[in-house]
């Protein structure tokens, strides 16, 4: 096993800071959680930097409990009640992500506030090329990652109770308004890079008022695959979830490809041999979704993309960087974060300069 799943697979102890009172969520899950019955034993996930997630064991099953940290936070992050807005109205649309359960807002449970959801039975890749896979079987994976990303942005969010989640229009711009924001909150140095792109993006939006469901974090490890089939049974992780624009979504996935060792543990697609592997180039992926998703004529301005994803990274990287400082991040693997902003920032202005 390489480190990377190592790292990030399977659950721990809870770690001290964020330990709560068992009794009072079993308590409370006897209420509000339809079959529950204990007694509960609770484990940390070990993956993820976002929101402290954990895994109940019950008599009745085992369950998945997501929170928002405790402690000082940055505005709007760790927005709970969001991942389990979103997560309901696309249960209900039989998108693949786990069966919600109850959310509560009562600081008083637990400490902060939190959802439950199933829990899903199969694997997570942490490792882009799939270690221990054959081509064939890699091939249908990343084709079933295209054809569900190319699924969630082709719902009409206003049919699923959505239309209020977010702003559509003028997506960019207040992205790149919101990031820079942040990453000016959690700032711990001057870096040159982010700093050029933050003046730089806002001046070279395309024009392209796209709008739909955006996940906001779509990646490999943020998805479950079936235990023995090729397919995505649930995808994970809806925190930054918004209405946005497509292409910022899409693309930011194609980061994948882009990526090269920086230090984050694992290395992306690049310089990689994908004939060899069975994984679709960028450019026959992007092909696959451009076709699912009837946008004709391909995706233009892919380096101001490029450019936005890479920004946009660093300062979510940033913001991990500065709950280590303030002493709240939720994985012990978070201070790699802080390394890992500078090379984000000078690939996004490579991008840019490309453009």
């Amino acid at each position: 096993m390489n480190t990377r799943q190592e790292q990030n697979s399977g659950t721990a102890e809870v770690r001290e800071a964020l330990r709560f009172d068992e009794d009072r969520l079993s308590d409370y899950m006897t209420s509000h959680v339809e079959g529950f019955h204990g007694p509960l034993q609770v484990r940390q996930f070990r993956g993820g930097q976002s929101n402290p997630t954990y895994l109940l064991q019950a008599d009745s099953g085992r369950y998945v409990l997501r929170r928002k940290p405790p402690g000082k936070l940055l505005k709007s992050a760790h927005a709970v009640d969001r991942e389990y807005r979103v997560i309901s109205a696309l249960y209900g649309a039989d998108f693949p992500v786990p069966r919600p359960y109850a959310l509560c807002e009562d600081d008083a449970v637990i400490g902060t506030a939190f959802y439950i959801m199933e829990y899903v039975e199969g694997r997570i890749f942490w490792e882009l090329d799939l270690p221990g896979l054959g081509p064939d079987e890699r091939a249908a994976i990343y084709d079933s990652a295209n054809d569900t990303i190319a699924k969630l942005h082709s719902f009409d969010y206003a049919a699923l109770g959505l239309h209020d989640f977010g702003k559509p229009g003028n997506y960019f711009a207040r992205q790149i308004s919101r990031w820079s924001g942040q990453y000016r909150a959690s700032e711990t140095r001057t870096i040159e890079a982010m700093d050029r792109l933050m003046d730089w993006l806002p001046a070279h939006i395309p024009d392209d008022e796209s709008a739909s469901i955006v996940h906001g974090d779509f990646r490999l490890d943020n998805m479950i695959v079936h235990a023995d089939e090729p397919r995505v049974i649930a995808v994970l992780d809806w925190e930054l979830s918004t209405i946005g624009h497509p292409l910022a979504d899409f693309t930011y996935h194609l980061m994948s490809w882009q990526m090269p060792d920086i230090g984050l543990g694992s290395a992306g697609l690049r310089d990689r041999d994908l004939d060899l592997l069975g994984v679709p180039s960028e450019d026959e992926y992007a092909r696959l979704y451009c076709e699912r998703t009837g946008r004709k004529g391909g995706i233009e301005d892919r380096e101001f993309y490029s450019a936005f994803n890479f920004f946009r990274l660093a300062a979510i990287l940033q913001g991990i960087a500065g709950r280590v400082r303030d002493g709240t991040a939720a994985s012990a693997h978070a201070g790699q974060a802080e390394r890992a902003v500078e090379p984000l920032a000078a690939l996004g202005w490579e991008f840019a300069a490309r453009a």
